[in-house]
Order: C-alpha cells, then sequence, then structure tokens
C-alpha cells in the first residue's frame, strides 16, 4: 500500500530560494513541453513519446535562452516530462481533460525521486541543498526514521504555505496494521444539497455550507484587492489575504469530509454509495456552487481508501438505479416524482416515505444485491462502474429489477 504524509515546511530563506527557482524551471519546461506536443500532434500528425520528450529537454538546456534550466536539479525536470506523459495517456483514454498550461499564480511544486533527495534518521536532505528542509511531524505514533521516502514532493500554496509530501510503500497502513473488529452494520448514502448525507438508518447529516458562510468575508477580500494597483506590493498583500480565505475554506471542508467518512467506515462493515455524475451536474448553472461546495468526489476518494485500509467494503451502484422513485417497503416504481417532491407516499402499500431516507435505503438493498452476486464491491478509479447494467432509457413504472452484467439477475430481494 502506498501512503503519503503531508506535512508542513519551513524552508530557511536561502532555501525557499532554490525551491522557487526550481518551481519556475519546472513550469517553463512544462510549458514548453506541452507547446512543443501541441505543435507536433497539428503540424505533423506526430504523438510524442518519452524519449523524443527527454530529447527535447537535453535540447531546450543547451539553447541560450534556457541555459538556466541547469542551475537547479534534473529530477524534478525529468519528473515533469513523466506526469506530462501520464496526463496525455489519461487524455486519450478519456479519464481526463487535455492538460493545461501552468501559470505562476497558482499552486507551485516539484516532485523529487530517490535520486534526488537523502532521507536520514528523519531528515531530508534535497538536492542543491546542504542543510536539511525543516517539516513538522503530525503523526506521533510513526517514527519517520523507520522508512524510506520513494518520492518526495515539495509544494507552496497561493497563500505562501509550505509542504512536503512523503510518498511511502509499504504492506500495510503503519498507523493501522490491522483491520477493525467487525461492525455488524451497513449503510447506504444518498448525496444531497441540502442535507450532505441521508443514510439508510434515518440519519441525516446535515450539510455545512463552507463557502456560503465565509462569503462574505471572501467578497470583502476580493473587492479590496481589485482596488489595489496591479503589480503593486499592496496587491500581493491583498491577493494573499484572500488565498488565505480561500485555504479556511478548503480546509474546514475537507477536515468535516474526513471526520464524516471515519465515522461512516468505523461503523460499518458495508457502504453503499451512488456514481453520481458530479461533472456533469456542474453543469446546472443554478446548483453548480453548491454542489461545488459540498465536495462529493473528495468524499468518494476518501470512502474509497479508507474502506481498503481498515479493511471494509464499498459498493458503487449504478447511476441510473431510481432509488428515490422506488419504495422501499413493497419495491413499486413510480412514473415520476419532481425534485421538488420531498415527501410522498406509495400508491401500492401506502407507506409514507422521505424521499432522501427512502433513496438511502434502495441503495443499501442494491448494495447487498449486487455485493452478494459476485460483484467489485471496491472500484479505486472514478471511472468505474457498479456490476449494474447502465441503461439511459427512463425508467417504467413496475417493481425496479437490478440486472447484472451477461443477463443475470440477483435472487435476493431489494427488502
Amino acid at each position: 500500500m502506498r501512503t503519503a504524509y503531508k506535512c508542513r515546511a519551513y524552508p530557511t530563506p536561502e532555501q525557499a530560494a532554490v525551491l522557487n527557482r526550481t518551481f519556475g524551471c519546472v513550469r517553463v519546461v512544462w510549458n514548453q513541453t506541452l507547446a512543443w506536443r501541441h505543435r507536433r500532434w497539428h503540424e505533423e500528425q506526430t504523438s510524442t513519446n518519452m524519449p523524443q520528450a527527454n530529447a527535447f529537454l537535453t535540447q531546450l538546456k543547451r539553447t541560450e535562452e534556457f541555459a538556466w534550466l541547469n542551475e537547479v536539479s534534473s529530477v524534478p525536470l525529468q519528473q515533469v516530462l513523466r506526469t506530462q506523459q501520464r496526463a496525455f495517456a489519461n487524455f486519450f483514454a478519456k479519464r481526463a481533460r487535455y492538460p493545461r498550461f501552468k501559470s505562476r499564480r497558482g499552486r507551485q511544486s516539484a516532485e523529487y525521486t530517490r535520486s534526488g533527495f537523502r532521507w536520514r534518521d528523519g531528515h531530508l536532505y534535497l538536492a542543491k541543498m546542504d542543510a536539511p528542509l525543516e517539516f513538522v511531524w503530525s503523526w506521533p505514533e510513526v517514527d519517520p526514521a523507520g522508512f524510506t521516502p520513494t518520492t518526495v514532493t515539495i509544494s507552496r500554496d497561493p497563500d505562501g504555505r509550505w509542504y512536503v509530501s512523503l510518498a511511502v510503500e509499504t504492506e500495510t497502513s503503519p498507523e493501522y496494521p490491522e483491520s477493525l473488529p467487525a461492525a455488524g452494520a451497513a449503510v447506504g448514502i444518498d448525496l444531497g444539497v441540502t442535507d450532505f448525507a441521508v443514510l439508510s438508518t434515518g440519519e441525516k447529516i446535515a450539510n455545512p455550507r463552507h463557502l456560503e458562510r465565509r462569503a462574505k468575508n471572501l467578497a470583502r477580500y476580493q473587492r479590496r484587492m481589485a482596488r489595489k494597483t496591479k503589480g503593486s506590493n499592496n496587491r500581493a498583500k491583498a491577493k494573499a489575504k484572500v488565498a488565505r480565505a480561500h485555504t479556511k475554506i478548503r480546509e474546514a471542508r475537507r477536515d468535516f469530509l474526513h471526520k464524516t467518512s471515519t465515522r461512516l467506515v468505523r461503523d460499518h462493515d458495508l457502504i453503499v454509495i451512488e456514481d453520481l455524475n458530479v461533472r456533469g451536474m456542474l453543469r446546472n448553472r443554478s446548483l453548480a456552487r453548491a454542489i461545488s461546495g459540498c465536495g462529493w468526489g473528495e468524499f468518494r476518494r476518501q470512502l474509497e481508501y479508507k474502506t481498503t485500509r481498515y479493511g471494509r467494503h464499498l459498493v458503487v451502484i449504478d447511476r441510473w438505479y431510481p432509488s428515490s422513485k422506488t419504495c422501499s417497503a413493497c419495491g413499486h416504481l413510480l412514473a415520476e416524482l419532481s425534485l421538488s417532491t420531498r415527501h410522498w407516499s406509495c400508491p401500492g402499500c401506502g407507506t409514507r416515505h422521505d424521499r432522501d431516507v427512502n433513496a438511502a435505503k434502495n441503495i443499501l438493498a442494491a448494495g447487498r444485491a449486487v455485493s452478494a452476486c459476485g460483484g467489485e464491491v471496491r472500484h479505486p478509479g472514478n471511472r468505474m462502474r457498479s456490476p449494474g447494467k447502465q441503461e439511459s432509457k427512463p425508467a417504467t413504472v413496475g417493481i425496479p429489477q437490478l440486472r447484472l452484467r451477461g443477463g443475470s439477475q440477483p435472487n435476493l430481494p431489494f427488502t
């Protein structure tokens, strides 16, 4: 298992100067190589592989215009080419969008492999530096001197904070070497905007709305920055305040997601969620801001790696399964159910349903059926799908059935 530890770093002024120069070289190599790849493809209809990219970087460093690229370590520059190669592979596989040019105004980072750093008794020595890089270790139960990182990533956020990320290959997680004891419970989760999550047990987890709560302060800082002269020191200070406001929002959201996902993984053996098309939902201009503030994608990512680490099971059911329109008591399927309808009564059995709680119960039942039929219960990638067959046609009135690949059907009932 690969585990990453991200810590706050505190470089000296000399080390900060070296790292800032490295960030600039990394950004230039990325942009120059990306432009070169773009020209090759559109002018010559030729793709680019790693040996060709390495040859281009060598020629670039030999030119008089970019001779200063030799002043920094070559390891981060080589890692730029590998990262860009993976980005293009993901693009052609339709897993990501086309790689974009990097800006000096955003987050800056540089990745070092083992040939670019030394790790001695918990102290980090980067290339082109004599003194170790100071950082704060936040895991007292883990001895940093007991492992050797495979890669080290140094980053600087727009608010001026420095971070070091240490990637470690371990058979099991150092913090949790054994799986958690069986909890004897399963839960289905229906994600939403009004309530962040509604569980099949009836519990509703409120949406903290971190962005809305801090929107006034953020807008005030942005107005102050807009009044400053471009390129002035006062504008740089105002911009740093805006960046710090965004950091507070981001960290508060991440803290909430970590606490929520950890509690769910600790208390349940089986967790079932829907395969939401978050990117498609963001096209709704009325709900895009609210959906972005929820962090559904990050929540799913945390559930994926935490269930794997703790020995739990995560099932992602088909996004087309009509969980809201299906009665969890008798299985009756409504023909239509508007989004504004939050409660409804089943025409078949007369049960009164809360829309979100009913959907969570159906999600749990569908996840149990999928898991019992031998489907995959862990999906490490965002594009993975559950064994449920995806149908784009609208559902018809009746009893919904969860079909598996190959035409087989589960024998288990949904209730």
